[in-house]
């Protein structure tokens, strides 16, 4: 494998707390390494260009079932309309749910190299590992659905943290999944009786137990085995007025329990999307922004982490499995809807959106989104998402930066408001003149996501031992620049090396790279109880067989890359 050096570039790395220092970065077999281990190197002159680690994603939905459906659902969706420039790349299409194929060249192209799968059903976790297996150079992993599992409800009803821990380890292995992801707890099970769960103490129809119940006895299950990442949840109650209550009822759930984990993460829990969990009002005439109430908790409570879930005033693809939510949404939208149940599971909605800067809800949302970050005291512990693709494609990450460090830019958003006035009077926004740097944007995109997940000692930072995942960008920050510099530069990474390799030269697709499937096997005592169980309703309930359900072999994991964990006792 080639050695690299990339030479005076101005570095932003919190791991080592570089903040704009002129420095060189050397790679050599796929790692970081001091500058003094390369021998005979190939040279990258990145003087005058910032240098970063390549950035992590925390919550995306780009592989799956619902993720497919939607490419189906919507061809209006501007397909296959770009070709490939050169003898690398493959045919490619989609804007808010791109092909596999432009999912991994876009994120390169943005210079990130690891993007985690935030909702996975796991009777169709072999469809989901068969497009991440398809999606070229970025490392990636899948987090399997827990809040809604009929396993889940009846071991939790009856406080079975010890079962309940079990069937994850279980769930995670024969799934080959990353972490334990909550949707709507409760909320998408009652769906299925055309009912929801709108705060943490609805009781779930038929299983005698609530939402709250449900997300603290996961984070207890979560610590029992020591994850490497917190337990990830989506509240009950997303994207209605008055919704702040909700979210902060579920961050408190969290109180009084440690963190158990060898992998460096210090919270227990990761809410998601929270611009989407930050609302005020009772309807949607007096709907404002509680974005500060929500940091005020987050600010003064290190045990969690939030992303953003930032709207990018786009029309797109919502997808959730937040079913009943997706319902809503398309008696509001009147567009078209597809819903899915998945057995014991889980459920889905698809409804195309457009977040358009002429609706004054929509402006909201876009300020919240923003509020929450340029409020945050600790950007180590809050991220940059849109949801993709619920609240903007991916592809808008540039953008949300250029926000976020430049009032010049808000403001410059907020005057092109139809409703402009009263987008001010309901939110926040005008009266925050923090401006982000590059520093702290590396930590909300690269060491703040890789440390929640667990991932510190591989991704997230230049430190020799690091996985060689750098990226190169023509801005320079020491000079002059107009705020659409930012998303200029950030969209399109001069160069990018992946583990080693560099898959993006002169800002071109260079390599399809040798993407790997992080999957957490975790090691628990053996239960009969749990396999009983596991046997008798596959035999009762599911339309498929054991022998059918498990992921297993090359087909689906050509590069598996396994975290071990030892829960036994």
């Amino acid at each position: 494998m080639a050695e690299y050096l990339i030479k005076n570039g101005f570095v932003f790395d919190p791991v080592l707390g570089i903040k704009g220092d002129k420095a060189d970065v050397a790679i050599k077999d796929g790692k970081i390494v001091e500058t003094t281990a390369v021998t005979n190197p190939k040279v990258i002159d990145a003087a005058g260009k910032t240098v970063m680690a390549g950035g992590v994603d925390i919550h995306a939905h780009v592989a799956g079932p619902k993720v497919n459906i939607g490419r189906n659902f919507r061809p209006e969706d501007k397909l296959f309309t770009y070709k490939p420039k050169n003898g690398i790349e493959r045919m490619q299409g989609g804007f808010s749910v791109p092909t596999t194929i432009r999912t991994g060249y876009n994120y390169a192209r943005m210079g990130y190299t690891t993007v985690m799968e935030a909702a996975m059903p796991p009777l169709y976790a072999r469809h989901t590992h068969e497009e991440m297996r398809d999606t070229p150079i970025l490392d990636q992993g899948a987090y399997p659905v827990f809040g809604n599992n009929w396993f889940v409800l009846e071991y939790l009803k009856n406080h079975e943290i010890e079962n309940t821990a079990a069937y994850i380890a279980w769930l995670l292995r024969v799934t080959k999944g990353y972490a334990v992801k909550v949707v709507n707890p409760g909320g998408t099970e009652a769906w299925g009786w055309g009912l929801n769960c709108e705060n943490v103490h609805d009781p779930v129809p038929y299983f005698d137990i609530t939402p709250a119940q449900i997300v603290k006895g996961l984070i207890e299950a979560n610590e029992y085995l020591g994850l490497p990442h917190s337990m990830h949840v989506h509240a009950n109650n997303l994207g209605n007025p008055g919704n702040y209550t909700t979210t902060l009822d579920t961050f408190q759930l969290s109180e009084g329990i440690k963190p158990n984990s060898k992998f460096g993460r210090d919270q227990v829990m990761h809410h998601t999307h929270v611009q989407f969990h930050s609302y005020g009002g009772d309807n949607w005439g007096n709907m404002e922004s509680k974005a500060k109430e929500i940091m005020d908790y987050v600010n003064s409570h290190d045990n969690i982490t939030i992303d953003m879930g930032q709207v990018t005033l786009d029309e797109t693809t919502t997808m959730t499995a937040d079913g009943p939510f997706e319902h809503h949404l398309t008696e509001l939208n009147h567009l078209k809807w597809a819903n899915a149940d998945v057995e014991l599971e889980t459920a889905a909605g698809i409804v195309p959106y457009l977040y358009s800067p002429n609706i004054k809800v929509c402006g909201i949302q876009w300020c919240i989104g923003l509020e929450l970050a340029l409020l945050a005291k600790d950007p180590m512990r809050i991220f940059i998402t849109t949801d993709h693709p619920n609240a903007g494609p991916f592809i808008r990450y540039p953008r949300v930066m250029k926000w976020l460090m430049s009032q010049e830019a808000r403001e410059q958003q907020i005057d092109a408001f139809k409703h402009k006035d009263k987008v001010i009077d309901a939110t926040n926004i005008a009266g925050i003149d923090r401006e982000l740097d590059l520093y702290e944007i590396a930590q909300m995109t690269r060491a703040g996501p890789a440390k929640s997940l667990g991932l510190a000692h591989m991704y997230g930072g230049l430190a020799p031992g690091l996985e060689a995942d750098v990226a190169v960008y023509d801005f320079n920050p020491n000079e002059p620049y107009a705020p659409d510099d930012i998303e200029t530069a950030f969209l399109n990474a001069e160069h990018l090396f992946k583990t080693g390799v560099q898959v993006v030269k002169d800002h071109e697709i260079a390599s399809n790279g040798n993407k790997r499937t992080l999957w957490v096997n975790a090691k628990v005592n053996e239960n009969p109880q749990v396999m009983r169980d596991v046997k008798e309703k596959f035999l009762r309930y599911y339309t498929v067989t054991l022998n059918n359900y498990e992921v297993a072999g090359h087909h689906y994991m050509p590069n598996p890359y396994v975290i071990e964990v030892d829960a036994t006792q």
